[in-house]
């Protein structure tokens, strides 16, 4: 029996944001963007048998909304998520990035040594690049390793990325 997909959109400061998954693991993110129907249409993609659930993993949003309004929120290793239809190394590579604390970044090649594969700098870039839990699974947080920014396929872009880290910055220093 297929499982229903609950989903949620809601507002934060930055826009709206969405969560998407079974009721004991999210499934997938969408970082905030201006119009909800966008994101929930980007949420939904491919997904079949959901439903709108206002209050689907209701502690975590109001968390997000505080990480959107300043407040320094570790989300961490213990929100369950489901990353198994990812290959063995992406799955490896994004549960490693789960560690990489609130304002810290550290680089490509870094993240691929931790990840148990130190010549993969490249693979987990392309790794990173599939993240399906963006937030949660902080790969804004992933930079080359001379500093540059790197890349960020999420909505929004390298912009959107140079945003979440200065904020995190910001949020670190108070």
């Amino acid at each position: 029996m297929q499982k229903v997909i609950k989903y949620s959109v809601f507002r934060t400061k930055w826009g709206y944001f969405g969560l998407a998954g079974i009721e004991t693991a999210l499934y997938r993110t969408h970082l905030p963007w201006p119009e909800a129907e966008k994101v929930e249409h980007h949420l939904l993609e491919n997904l079949a048998g959901f439903e709108r659930d206002k209050n689907y993993f209701k502690q975590l949003q109001e968390q997000i909304a505080a990480y959107f309004d300043g407040g320094l929120v570790k989300f961490g290793s213990v929100i369950p998520v489901s990353i198994d239809n990812l290959c063995r190394f992406s799955r490896k590579v994004l549960s490693t990035c789960r560690n990489i604390e609130f304002g810290r970044t550290v680089s490509y090649s870094h993240l691929a040594e931790k990840s148990g594969s130190p010549a993969a700098g490249r693979a987990v870039g392309n790794a990173l690049a599939k993240n399906p839990l963006p937030l949660i699974i902080p790969c804004h947080r992933v930079v080359r390793v001379d500093g540059g920014i790197g890349g960020f396929t999420a909505p929004g872009g390298t912009a959107l990325k140079i945003r979440l880290l200065e904020h995190e910055q910001r949020v670190s220093k108070k």
